[in-house]
């Protein structure tokens, strides 16, 4: 039942090259910083990313990213990161642009073994429709459109059917986790990551506060430990500032 490993290295150390990986955080927040510097160092390529937006430059995700790691991504929010914008209009990088509550249920529906689901959101636009650039040619056109989804009416409001979504690892970042990978996340770091650990068939779950099993109230737990395959101690992380506003 103890599934700490010993280093972020160690927890990464078998993710092969063209894995699927959910990855928690939104902006600065809730970002498994640790595990995703690891798995640059370990080398693993082609990667198909799902998460709410790619990470900033030098930052997160943005660091695979500029590293020509992933080759396509699930995203929602992508407009901070200038190397996602070049490299998704350049052809290097496909991207499925989702809704940001579609992309957060589609996670909870693969990790709750609902394989789809339908929804209002997205209706009438090119989300059901189909169309939207998954990828560039590198001059201008569209090399590869989404294609359109189901669409249903119930009591006569139409919906669009979205699917859930497994991948083969996640990496998460918790508050506090104990041995047996039970998880308690901190404020609006508990935005995509309990949605990202549900989905990953292997989740891998850096912690700031390690704690021995009985240590943590059953009724605050987020994540519970049955989702959790592997849990890193960090220590403190400080949260950046992603936009720094001051007074003239």
């Amino acid at each position: 039942m103890d599934k700490v490993f010993a280093s972020a290295a160690d927890a990464v150390a078998d993710i092969p090259d063209g894995s699927s990986l959910a990855v928690g955080g939104f902006g600065l927040v809730g970002i498994p910083e640790a595990l995703i510097n690891a798995l640059l160092d370990q080398g693993a390529t082609e990667l198909e990313v799902v998460s709410n937006n790619c990470g900033t430059n030098g930052f997160g995700l943005g660091v695979l990213l500029a590293a020509h790691r992933i080759r396509r991504t699930i995203s929602s929010y992508v407009g901070a990161n200038e190397e996602f914008a070049r490299q998704y209009l350049s052809g290097e990088l496909e991207v499925e642009l989702t809704p940001q509550g579609t992309l957060a249920e589609r996670m909870r529906a693969g990790g709750a073994g609902i394989p789809a689901f339908f929804t209002p959101a997205g209706v009438g636009t090119q989300v059901a429709e189909g169309g939207l650039p998954l990828r560039y040619d590198g001059a201008g056109g569209v090399a590869v459109a989404s294609p359109p989804k189901e669409t249903r009416k119930f009591d006569g409001v139409t919906y669009v059917m979205e699917r859930g979504i497994v991948t083969d690892y996640a990496l998460v970042h918790a508050w506090k986790g104990d041995r047996h990978g039970n998880l308690v996340y901190r404020a609006s770091a508990r935005n995509f990551n309990p949605p990202a650990a549900a989905a990953g068939r292997i989740t891998i779950a850096q912690v700031e506060h390690l704690v021995e099993p009985g240590e943590l109230d059953p009724d605050q737990v987020h994540t519970p430990g049955i989702q959790v395959q592997r849990v890193v101690p960090v220590g403190k992380v400080d949260v950046g500032i992603e936009n720094r506003t001051v007074r003239a």
